[in-house]
């Protein structure tokens, strides 16, 4: 009986119905996942110490990568400038009025919070220095690295008030702590600039802000976290710090046929891994890709911008900026989504979501119209103007995001303005801010003539639309471009299409049905004859 039992408990052990009193085989450890990186920059000697700011971090980063600094000093993001060698202009942030923010002299050191380099504040600046390179805004890997505005592209060394007189405590950043961090660049590092140019999260671009930081595929179908997770990087394929692709000089039709990773072309278009016919599957594929020859990609597969949930600026009114309260303080007056609708410090605004884009033929030339650049005031200003005709054999049709603004201009010359917007006491600045001050004062530090007349003028500005690109299934129907009735359809203010089934004179429809309707009467009238006739001459 004992061995009964004995047996029966053994087996009902086995199939588990009962606990075994032997002790359960260890289950084996997780591997560890290994890094795909070659280093480990926690254990290098030369970042074991503390330390006081930014270019002391540089130059324990150039001991070993000891040719950086000299390779991103041959930059955009270095320079802020760029000859155009199709239109001999000199570009960039440090020579182009925007209709935002409007320009960068005389407010470096607000605006130089975005530069990739530490101390420029003024027009001084060392650009031969490569103590002055930031190492540590593009390889952050801990999300808290910060450089606020002000600070001429330094971070937070010390705990300090910020925004000044406000009370809130900005905490020093741990450098030794970010250095010891580093790794390959990410959204998170190209959008902390990217996504909040013009004044804050979403303002200029409209198709980059805060949202492709961990998109899902409705919104990025290559960008989408839990799919492709592309990075800035993987389209913007950089060598030598030299990051490819450029809205000073675009590439609107991609025709060099170059391989990904060899230096003849841009690796940042769509053709560059979609070649020229993208479409393979379908039995619309050969009508899609003839359709591709003359539209961008991004026409149809980016249907609108500002699709994230964070509003894109469409207008910002100058002229209006100054309005205090009774009080003599700043007012700011919020519209019913909680965007700013007014800005004692900016003026007036409009934001918006969902934006579809409007559409031009583009051949990747922009001429810019610069501060010496005389204007013709009697019609809105074009900051920025494409190049492109449909029968020149370089264009495409490309969505864009058109910007409208109201900015001051000098009216003896006729020229654009550098005007100052940024004081040391930001408080006391704007409540006694007047714009004969600011005008002249911001063409003092540029060194330029300032007749000390000023009025506004309407200006507009354009900006190519290439990211938020949306899976095939939410891309343009055939529908929303060939409609029947003119004005209603995508393109029908593009100039040099024909577009079935659009645009039908009403009157004209009417005379070619009833001419058709007469020739089938015709044909069926002489048809009968012809065999009533057959069947006579039979007989």
């Amino acid at each position: 009986m004992r061995t009964l039992i004995t047996t029966i408990g053994l087996l009902l052990a086995a199939s588990g119905v009962i606990a075994s009193s032997d002790p359960a085989p260890a289950a084996a450890a997780p591997a560890k996942a290994v890094s795909k990186s070659t280093a480990d920059h926690s254990k290098f000697k030369e970042l074991q110490k503390d330390f006081k700011d930014g270019p002391e971090v540089t130059e324990a980063c150039l001991s070993c990568h000891t040719e950086a600094a000299k390779q991103v000093h041959q930059t955009q993001h270095w320079k802020w400038e760029f000859l155009n060698p199709k239109t001999d202009q000199k570009l960039g942030k440090k020579h182009v009025i925007n209709n935002f923010c409007t320009a960068i002299p005389s407010n470096q050191e607000f605006c130089t919070a975005c530069h990739v380099g530490y101390g420029w504040k003024d027009d001084k600046f060392d650009f031969t220095s490569e103590r002055n390179v930031d190492c540590l805004v593009c390889h952050d890997s801990t999300g808290t690295y910060k450089k606020p505005a002000g600070l001429a592209g330094h971070a937070v060394y010390k705990d300090m008030e910020f925004p000044p007189k406000s009370g809130k405590i900005m905490k020093a950043v741990d450098l030794k702590k970010v250095a010891q961090g580093v790794a390959k660049s990410s959204r998170d590092n190209c959008g902390a600039c990217h996504f909040y140019g013009g004044g804050g999260d979403a303002v200029k671009h409209g198709d980059l802000d805060s949202s492709l930081k961990q998109p899902k595929k409705y919104l990025d179908v290559h960008m989408d976290k839990d799919g492709l997770n592309f990075t800035c990087g993987t389209c913007h394929a950089t060598s030598g710090h030299a990051v490819p692709g450029s809205r000073y000089n675009p590439t609107a039709k991609d025709t060099d046929k170059h391989i990904r990773g060899k230096a003849d072309g841009n690796p940042a278009t769509c053709q560059s891994c979609h070649k020229d016919a993208p479409h393979q599957k379908g039995a619309e594929a050969a009508r899609l890709n003839h359709h591709a020859e003359k539209i961008a990609c991004q026409t149809c597969h980016i249907p609108e911008f500002a699709r994230g949930g964070r509003a894109t600026k469409m207008l910002w009114d100058w002229s209006t900026a100054g309005k205090l309260d009774q009080d003599g303080k700043p007012i700011v007056v919020k519209d019913s989504a909680g965007h700013e609708a007014y800005n004692s410090k900016k003026g007036d605004f409009k934001y918006e979501t969902n934006v579809i884009p409007e559409y031009v033929w583009f051949n990747g030339q922009v001429d810019y119209t610069l501060r010496e650049t005389k204007m013709d005031v009697s019609k809105v200003v074009k900051i920025n103007s494409f190049g492109g005709a449909p029968d020149d054999g370089k264009s495409k049709i490309w969505p864009i995001k058109r910007f409208a603004g109201k900015q001051p201009y000098d009216v003896g010359n006729n020229q654009l303005v550098v005007f100052h917007t940024y004081g040391a006491d930001d408080a006391a600045f704007w409540s006694n801010f007047n714009w004969d001050k600011a005008l002249a004062f911001g063409m003092k530090e540029i060194g330029a003539e300032y007749s000390g007349k000023y009025a506004f003028v309407a200006t507009e500005m354009s900006w190519p639309i290439t990211h938020m690109v949306a899976p095939k299934g939410d891309a343009l129907a055939c529908a929303q471009c060939h409609q029947p009735s003119a004005g209603v359809g995508r393109l029908d203010q593009v100039p040099g299409i024909y577009m079935p089934g659009r645009g039908g004179n009403p009157l004209l429809d009417l005379a070619g049905w009833t001419l058709a309707a007469l020739t089938l009467l015709g044909v069926l009238v002489h048809g009968g004859i012809r065999i009533l006739a057959s069947r006579k001459h039979q007989a």
